[in-house]
């Protein structure tokens, strides 16, 4: 009897004391978003014996299984699928807020308006040297907002093109890293540390991997995981473009061509559905589409401007030359030398001319309809739309990720209040299993000492 109650106390103990490791363990990675709680398996050590020929079994304290990682992989499958939604909408709305800080600060449209200001201001003067001196400075100033528009829009297109490129290679690095813990997994033993740190580790991949694109994950029964990309177009018959597969893994490669973005991944062309390189893709498409809209407001705005001085007449009655240079928002410069040049009276007008048809005609070019003005403005409506459209579906995407997470938490996460209370309760029963141990020593010694 008192060796049996020295068994079952030493083996409490000992199970107490792993137990009050892991906790311990739990209370120092809380606020590790890569690590899953873990739980010390117990079971009753039964212990059996032959009596003559009869079977008898006697509990014989506990018996300690082995570390078990807390998980639940359809909560992390939802936190994936919501984490790919939202950074394709955040990394497309960060792009696109680029191209709206470049088309504001650079102030296209206070540049037309003003330019337009500018020549309406003439009408009251056209002979007036100041007036046509400032004209002519609005236009010189209006020519590099074109440049330095186009300038920053093509540094937001290479930013983001880098960021594809940034985008690929982390990809590429994550696929390699679970390959090796896909393999590491299948010869980890089950109930150890080793391969809850493993399955961490995947998990954490696995995330990083769906921040960067849409991906459907299958597991094993060593837990390894085969991931496919989620793409337009899909391979017959399967979820997405094959990207690791047990130790295997394919490399990942972008392209981009007149802002339209291909994946290559195991020898597939496609396009990825969700996650930053959706959302970076759709951005480049965009900034493309913006480029060109600005090139075609500066070849309105120099095809109308050279247009109204060459059927009319300068200050001093000779024809009107051209006002600007170029075809598009890089190449557009002012090349007319002075202000007396402005061709604000119809051709064939007297040196002197206070006839302004001519000028009206321009203002009235520059303001219509189907102009620069009207489409630059329609331009930055439409991208402040989009933006703010994005913002509102960027912000629903983060409640709906929040949620998941939260869901995830209440199921992995360490709860420090729980586990302050594991730790009295462990240390408890760890005393007692040492009391017992101490009461069943002297109780053996009692009985040895009988007479």
């Amino acid at each position: 009897m008192p060796t049996s109650l020295i068994t079952i106390a030493r083996t409490g103990a000992a199970a107490a004391r792993a137990d009050l490791e892991l906790t311990a363990q739990n209370i120092a990675n809380a606020s590790n978003p890569d690590y899953s709680r873990r739980r010390l398996g117990q079971a009753e050590h039964v212990g059996t014996a032959n009596v003559q020929f009869q079977a008898r079994s006697t509990l014989n304290g506990v018996l300690v299984e082995g570390t078990e990682r807390i998980g639940n992989d359809f909560a992390q499958r939802q936190v994936r699928a919501s984490m790919s939604d939202l950074a394709r909408a955040e990394s497309e709305l960060g792009a696109l807020r680029g191209v709206e800080t470049a088309l504001e600060q650079t102030r296209i449209y206070e540049g037309l308006v003003g330019f337009e200001a500018a020549l309406t201001l003439l009408e009251s003067d056209p002979t007036d040297p100041a007036l046509r001196t400032g004209a002519l400075e609005t236009a010189r100033q209006l020519a590099q907002s074109f440049q330095s528009a186009d300038f920053a829009l093509a540094n937001t297109r290479d930013l983001a093109a880098a960021q594809l490129a940034t985008g690929a290679d982390t990809i590429n690095g994550l696929a390699s890293e679970l390959a090796r813990v896909n393999v590491e997994l299948v010869s980890a033993h089950e109930g150890t540390a080793g391969r809850a740190a493993l399955l961490d580790a995947r998990d954490a991949a696995l995330r990083d991997l769906a921040d960067q694109v849409g991906i459907d994950v299958t597991l094993d029964a060593f837990g390894s995981a085969e991931v496919r990309i989620l793409s337009n177009p899909a391979p017959a018959g399967e979820a997405g473009v094959l990207l690791v597969s047990g130790s295997g893994f394919s490399m990942l490669t972008a392209n981009e061509s007149g802002g339209a973005v291909t994946l290559n991944a195991n020898g597939v062309d496609f396009v990825a559905n969700s996650g930053q390189m959706a959302g970076i893709a759709n951005a480049l498409a965009d900034i493309s589409v913006r480029q060109a809209d600005l090139d075609d407001i500066a070849a309105q705005t120099i095809a109308r401007a050279n247009a109204a001085q060459a059927v009319g007449s300068a200050l001093d009655g000779s024809g009107g030359q051209p006002l600007f240079s170029g075809s598009d928002a890089g190449s557009i410069r002012m090349v007319l030398a002075d202000g007396s040049g402005l061709a604000l009276a119809p051709a064939g007008s007297p040196a002197g001319s206070r006839d302004t048809a001519n000028l009206g005609n321009l203002i009235a070019a520059l303001g219509a309809d189907d102009g620069p003005i009207v489409s630059t403005d329609r331009t930055l409506l439409s991208l402040s739309s989009k933006i703010a459209g994005l913002a509102t579906t960027s912000d629903g995407l983060a409640i709906i990720k929040q949620s998941a997470e939260s869901a995830l938490f209440a199921e992995t996460g360490v709860d420090l209040d729980t586990e302050a209370a594991s730790l009295v309760r462990l240390q408890q029963a760890f005393e007692a299993n040492s009391r017992v141990i101490q009461v069943a020593t002297e109780l053996f010694d009692t009985i040895l000492g009988l007479r």
